[in-house]
């Protein structure tokens, strides 16, 4: 009976000692998965609780041989207690290794948190080992970006300052450009009235002359009122040689403003072009600027082209001038002569009547080219109001140039001071990178 007691007590010894072990397994699991620093002490306790307890139970028991049992698998679960005891010290000195990279990769990112790219990671074996090495590709392609957004900056800062000021002038000289077309598009108005005036005398000259010819018919009892009629048509053409002289100075000084306007037209031309270099130079950031200034430049192109055109009318004006004045001074002449043949002879009343005839039909030429000159004044001053849209046009359109380049220039320094945070080393041209 002693023995079979015996027997369940080496059993229960047995059984407490399997489950001891199996604690101590779940205990090592849970307390490795945590990394708790307290994992040797915990395996320590519970092994000596357990050799107390099969000691205890082998006191109970009596027995040698039981004891020896006892006492074997006592020391069978110490040693392999021991064996747990080495694995959990060398998890916690692994776990204390990469502790220790991890805080050391933190520490050397804390300053590119703060914007210093001067800085790199440690490269080393231990677990961080490949992130350190990715680390450091980033920050040299973050320093690249940021060197890269500092000279781009710079360049479309500096290129739109002088954008600025080139379009500034041109802005300048399109207004006055308008101001001189605008004192052009008031002399012609003038001119079409002068012209106006010419066709209305040429008109009534015309009348005189037909009245002429009805005199001649009646005989020689009108001859003297033929005289008087051909003096009056001879002072009223030379007040209208006298009008169409001052046509021609008028003429000449239209001629002398479309130089100017030329000029202007040349000059604003060039300006767009040196719009257009700057926008070039600007490249991407300039495209919408290049594309004003090319309608800048094609509103110049037309501009000198009305201007050759105006030219061109105002010469054949002068021109046409040249022949009334030419062809009036005739017709004096022939009226001067006609009047002494009606003095000298009634017979000359014929070739006084082809006289009023060829008068007559000089002075409906003369009107006819009066109405001519007015018709071409006219187109001259409409092709003057167009001009005078365009101009104001492109005022309008360098006016938001103006505008454009300035929030070129801003949006250019704000990008400067969004990167100007960053840490960079200094190369050897003194710029940051």
């Amino acid at each position: 009976m002693p023995t079979l007691e015996r027997q369940q007590s080496a059993n229960k010894v047995s059984l407490f000692a399997a489950q001891t072990q199996q604690n101590l397994q779940q205990v090592d699991r849970s307390l490795l998965s945590r990394k708790i620093i307290i994992i040797p002490a915990l395996l320590f306790l519970l092994s000596l609780l357990g050799s107390i307890y099969a000691l205890y139970r082998l006191y109970q028991a009596n027995n040698l041989t039981q004891r020896l049992l006892i006492e074997k698998e006592t020391l069978r679960q110490r040693d392999e207690m021991d064996a747990q005891f080495e694995r959990a010290r060398a998890v916690q000195q692994e776990n204390e290794q990469n502790q220790a990279a991890i805080l050391r990769l933190l520490d050397e990112l804390e300053h590119v948190a703060d914007g210093d790219l001067t800085v790199s990671a440690t490269v080393s074996e231990d677990i961080t080992g490949a992130i350190a090495d990715s680390v450091n590709y980033a920050i040299d392609q973050l320093r690249h970006l940021v060197q890269a957004i500092n000279r781009t900056a710079f360049t479309v800062a500096e290129s739109s300052s002088h954008t600025q000021l080139n379009v500034t002038e041109l802005a300048q000289a399109s207004e006055l450009q308008s101001q001189k077309i605008g004192d052009v598009s008031s002399a012609i108005n003038d001119m079409v009235l002068s012209i106006k005036q010419v066709s209305s005398n040429a008109s009534q000259s015309t009348s005189v002359a037909e009245r002429s010819v009805e005199i001649a018919h009646n005989g020689a009892q009108v001859v003297q009122r033929s005289i008087n009629g051909m003096s009056t048509i001879r002072e009223q053409i030379q007040e209208t040689s006298k009008r169409i002289k001052r046509l021609g100075e008028s003429s000449q000084e239209i001629g002398e403003i479309v130089g100017l306007i030329s000029d202007i037209a040349d000059q604003t031309n060039i300006l767009a072009l040196n719009a257009a270099i700057q926008a070039s130079m600007a490249g991407e950031a300039g495209r919408g600027f290049a594309v004003v200034a090319d309608e800048v430049q094609r509103l110049a192109e037309r501009s000198a082209n009305a201007t050759k055109q105006i030219d061109t009318l105002v010469k054949t004006i002068q021109a046409d001038t040249n022949e009334a004045v030419m062809s009036m001074e005739s017709t004096t002449a022939e009226v001067v002569q006609g009047a002494k043949l009606a003095a000298d002879a009634g017979e000359a009343l014929k070739e006084v009547q082809t006289v009023s005839n060829s008068l007559a039909s000089l002075i409906q030429e003369i009107s006819n080219e009066a109405k001519a000159q007015a018709s071409s004044a006219g187109h001259i001053s409409q092709t003057m109001g167009v001009i005078q849209e365009i101009t104001s046009k492109t005022t309008a359109g360098t006016r938001a140039t103006v505008r454009s380049v300035g929030q070129l220039n801003e949006m250019a320094a704000s990008l400067q001071k969004s990167v100007s945070g960053f840490k960079l080393e200094q190369d050897p041209t003194g710029d940051k990178g």
